[in-house]
C-alpha cells in the first residue's frame, strides 16, 4: 500500500515523506519515490497536507500530529489494530479531516489505470511463486520480510 501511495503522490507532483519501522526499509521507500524517509514517529521537516495511513493503531497519533491545520488523513487499513486513540481535540482544533477508503468507483479505477499507464507506474514485485508453491507465498506474507508485492503465477507459460 505504501509504495503505491508514494508512487501516485509523486506522479501528482507532491513532495513525499515516508516513514518506516526500521532503517532497512529506508531504501525501499526511496526506491518507491519518497523524497525522504524517516523512522515511524520521527518529526517530519514540515507538517503535511495529506497522510495515508494503512497501519492504524501503532501510527495513528503520529499521522494526526504530522498534519498541518486543515490537513487530511486517509485511513485504508489497520494492520496494527483498529483501536487508535481518536484524539478528538486535535481533530477539531486543527480542523483535520479523516477519510476512510476501501476502494473506488469504476470511473475512478479507469482513471487510475490511465494514470498508471501514462506515468509507467508499476508495482514492485518482491517475489513470484508458482501456484503449486502458494504455501511459500503465504509464508512470505506471514513472515513480512519482503518489500513489495508477492505474485502468484497460475501457469508456467
Amino acid at each position: 500500500m505504501a509504495s503505491a501511495a508514494i508512487r501516485l503522490a509523486r506522479a501528482a507532483g507532491a513532495t513525499v515523506y515516508a516513514t518506516a519501522r526500521d532503517e532497512a526499509s529506508f531504501a525501499f521507500g526511496l526506491e518507491s519515490g519518497a523524497h525522504e524517509v524517516f523512522l515511524s514517529g520521527a518529526r517530519l521537516p514540515q507538517r503535511v497536507d495529506i497522510v495515508v495511513d494503512s497501519v492504524g493503531e501503532a501510527t495513528w497519533s503520529h499521522s494526526l500530529k504530522s498534519l498541518r491545520p486543515g490537513g487530511v488523513v486517509v485511513t485504508c487499513g489497520a494492520t496494527s489494530g483498529p483501536n487508535a486513540n481518536a484524539d478528538l481535540n486535535r481533530i477539531f482544533y486543527q480542523q483535520l479531516s479523516v477519510i476512510g477508503s476501501t476502494g473506488c468507483t469504476p470511473t475512478e479505477m479507469a482513471g487510475l489505470l490511465r494514470l498508471l499507464e501514462a506515468q509507467q507506474i508499476h508495482p514492485p514485485i518482491a517475489a513470484t511463486y508458482d501456484l503449486e508453491n502458494i504455501h511459500e507465498a503465504f509464508q512470505a506474507l506471514i513472515d513480512g520480510t519482503h518489500a513489495g508485492k508477492i505474485a502468484v503465477r497460475i501457469s508456467k507459460d
